[in-house]
């Protein structure tokens, strides 16, 4: 059901998850067409290793591995019906199981890495000073949408009886993009669940104005590119040392 037709749906429930997704989304989109035009030279991670390497040494891969996981995990969570699954033999059960345990681990992964790379940022000096406006906005935001969405794990599928979010959160998710939202799927759920969903919409529309933006720039070609050959030079004879003295003068004394 549309949000259009739906009686049901309040104006609280179609401003936030109607009109602020959509505009989140608009924003997302518009941001990389103009960061893209106007600010290329600052497509980049901003990366600051030769500053400090060692907190970056294991935060960075804790954090990137634990975040590809974690996107993954949302993508089929999503994105995916449970009626496709189900279709493939993935009984709900399991389903469940293999997304509470491996989301788990994923995310702490990911909340162990960022954590370092915040503390790295706040406590080593020099890379405070490096820290601009957009890093001042995108840490806090991003901190706070990992730390609701291993919250919201936590307390109602680890800790809790449990708690299908495929067949609300996923509803509207799929709606969203469908062009057909449905509000009233997310409005029944936890308020974890739908903080979750708030600053993940806010976080996509800061991404363009962010380093966030160097995830298009990844080296995805690095992994399958030829081997570069490098060839030694050719040996060049060492110039000779002038072993002969200085010509005389006249009178034989050393000119």
């Amino acid at each position: 059901m549309s949000a259009a037709s739906s009686p049901a749906a309040s104006g609280t429930d179609l401003l936030l998850w109607v009109a602020i997704p959509y505009i989140c989304l608009a924003v997302f989109v518009v941001g990389h067409l103009w960061r893209y035009r106007h600010d290329q030279f600052g497509w980049t991670s901003r990366t600051t290793q030769l500053l400090e390497h060692r907190w970056l040494r294991w935060g960075s891969p804790l954090f990137h591995l634990g975040a590809f996981a974690v996107i993954a995990g949302h993508v089929v969570g999503l994105a995916v019906p449970d009626s496709w699954t189900e279709a493939v033999g993935i009984t709900e059960h399991g389903y469940h199981l293999a997304a509470v345990w491996m989301g788990s681990v994923a995310g702490v992964a990911m909340v162990t890495g960022l954590g370092m790379l915040c503390a790295r940022r706040l406590l080593t000096r020099r890379i405070r000073l490096t820290t601009d406006r957009s890093d001042k906005l995108l840490f806090p935001l991003l901190s706070a949408t990992v730390l609701l969405g291993i919250g919201a794990t936590a307390a109602h599928n680890v800790f809790g009886p449990g708690y299908d979010y495929r067949e609300t959160v996923s509803v509207w998710f799929r709606g969203v993009f469908a062009l057909h939202p449905d509000p009233e799927a997310i409005a029944g759920a936890p308020l974890l669940f739908r903080l979750h969903a708030l600053s993940a919409c806010l976080l996509f529309a800061a991404w363009p104005f962010t380093r966030l933006v160097h995830v298009w720039s990844a080296p995805i070609g690095y992994l399958i590119r030829p081997y570069l050959v490098y060839r030694r030079r050719a040996a060049t004879p060492a110039p000779v040392a002038r072993t002969d003295s200085a010509p005389a003068s006249r009178t034989g004394r050393a000119a």
